[in-house]
């Protein structure tokens, strides 16, 4: 039971939330948006791009594999003057040498097999000096224990099963390192970033959110029998807690230079 992102039904999935505050410190950490040519490499529904669009951003180009998420993009967009948007596959782009200052690639890798072949596009794609911001989570990142903050943890302690799906597709944090160098990068660093994901008043807004499986391709694995038994187990365990819950997901970013 897969997730579909061709799917019509995915196209709002990914557009429910807002961008955390912290995220855009740590980004600017980094680079100078303001001005700059971007390109946001599996955009999705479009909220990184809008992001950066109202960070400075002087062009910010969108490119997504799936037509559904393009759609929904543009739309969330709409009133974006400088974004614009373009179907294409994150590795095999089609698009100009060196012509973006930045590239930001998030939540992309663990879809992908061939990560070389990602970065290698990736460098041909930005001007000398411009810089990678590659933002994912590895597999340690994903099976920490689960909290009030960490739900994401709940997942692989209720359906154990579901950690072999996770070893399947999430990358190692070495081998992303070692791949980047291979394609050319330099002045590569690495972090690790709690992100708020969101902000629930009640643990029943929790369930009805986890109940949709808004956002997260991995409860797409479940069925909805199994789905309730997920619920049920995080309810049980949040049990005591009546004040509202801030999930937050750990992520590994890396940034590399041309």
């Amino acid at each position: 039971m897969a997730v579909d992102f061709h799917s019509k039904a995915i196209r709002l999935s990914y557009t429910s939330r807002d961008v955390d505050p912290l995220w855009e410190q740590l980004l600017l950490s980094h680079v100078d948006v303001e001005g700059k040519r971007v390109l946001d490499l599996g955009c999705g529904g479009g909220i990184y791009t809008k992001a950066l669009a109202q960070m400075g951003a002087r062009e910010i180009v969108g490119l997504d594999f799936s037509k559904e998420m393009l759609h929904t993009a543009r739309k969330y967009c709409e009133n974006e003057a400088n974004t614009s948007f373009v179907w294409g596959d994150a590795a095999d782009t089609g698009l100009k040498n060196e012509q973006f200052d930045l590239i930001l690639n998030r939540a992309v890798i663990h879809h992908l097999t061939d990560l070389p072949l990602l970065f290698e596009e990736m460098h041909r794609l930005l001007k000398p000096g411009g810089t990678a911001f590659i933002q994912d989570r590895t597999l340690e990142d994903c099976l920490l224990p689960g909290n009030k903050n960490h739900v994401r943890g709940y997942f692989f302690e209720a359906f154990p099963n579901l950690i072999s799906f996770e070893r399947d597709r999430r990358p190692l944090a070495t081998d992303v390192d070692q791949f980047l160098q291979d394609s050319g990068f330099t002045k590569l660093h690495s972090t690790v970033f709690w992100e708020t994901r969101k902000h629930y008043n009640s643990v029943h807004c929790l369930e009805e959110d986890l109940k949709a499986r808004t956002g997260r391709a991995i409860l797409h694995e479940l069925t909805d029998k199994e789905m309730d038994i997920l619920v049920g187990y995080i309810k049980k365990q949040l049990a005591y807690f009546t004040d509202s819950i801030h999930e937050k997901d750990r992520w590994t970013i890396w940034t590399a230079r041309k």
